[in-house]
């Protein structure tokens, strides 16, 4: 796969060194040369020194047969006008951008860009590894919208129906027990040790560890 990578930050030559591990050929543009030096040492692809939003550029990094396109600069503006413009203009198959600021994320909307934020990812994250313990992210969709929540059922939950715990924004993925999964129903009896899996919002999700947390409470207070 040919793959161009616009921005050699810290973003850009990671993932342009991912790239040209995997073997893929890469080109990487950016404004200065002398960002090209956080690139791996053992980095194979070529570099262009240069202004992204210029097509002579562009032509010189062969946009014209590329597979994809990274548009990783910290500039939300720069990267909706050339993520759109590669997808538009070159018909680039595969066109993903960097969202930098969480404000500008309706812009990158607006040009109906694939995008990842790894602001708004990366808060979401932190904010669930600070909750319950019991529930894991093993999956997460688009910028995080819906994830795939990993539930170890406790001694409290044990005995109640699998419904209980299914609510508004969430939707039942899987069940595992005793190293067997299967698809279960609202109405399969949970086992203490059974693991859950759950398709859910950030609203779903929250609404599980309230319900997660008002059962224990209810068994610590009984």
């Amino acid at each position: 796969m040919k793959v161009i990578v616009v921005g050699c930050g810290r973003l850009g030559s990671d993932l342009a060194g991912r790239l040209s591990e995997c073997s893929h050929e890469v080109v990487v543009i950016d404004t200065t040369k002398d960002a090209f030096k956080t690139l791996p040492a053992d980095f194979r692809g070529r570099t262009v020194v240069g202004d992204a939003m210029d097509q002579d550029v562009l032509h010189r990094a062969g946009i014209e047969t590329a597979d994809a396109m990274a548009v990783v600069t910290t500039s939300d503006n720069l990267n909706a006008v050339v993520g759109k413009i590669a997808k538009s203009i070159y018909k680039v198959k595969n066109v993903v951008v960097r969202n930098y600021d969480p404000r500008s994320r309706a812009l990158l909307e607006t040009f109906d860009l694939q995008m990842v934020s790894s602001t708004i990812w990366g808060a979401q994250r932190l904010e669930e590894m600070l909750y319950h313990s019991e529930l894991t992210t093993v999956f997460s969709a688009g910028n995080g919208e819906v994830e795939v929540y990993e539930v170890g059922v406790s001694e409290e939950w044990a005995g109640r129906k699998l419904g209980e715990m299914l609510l508004p924004g969430s939707v039942l993925v899987s069940l595992t027990r005793a190293g067997k999964a299967s698809i279960p129903t609202a109405e399969t009896v949970l086992a203490h040790g059974d693991v859950v899996h759950l398709a859910a919002t950030l609203e779903g999700i929250q609404a599980v560890r309230k319900c997660l947390s008002r059962s224990g409470k209810a068994q610590e207070g009984a």
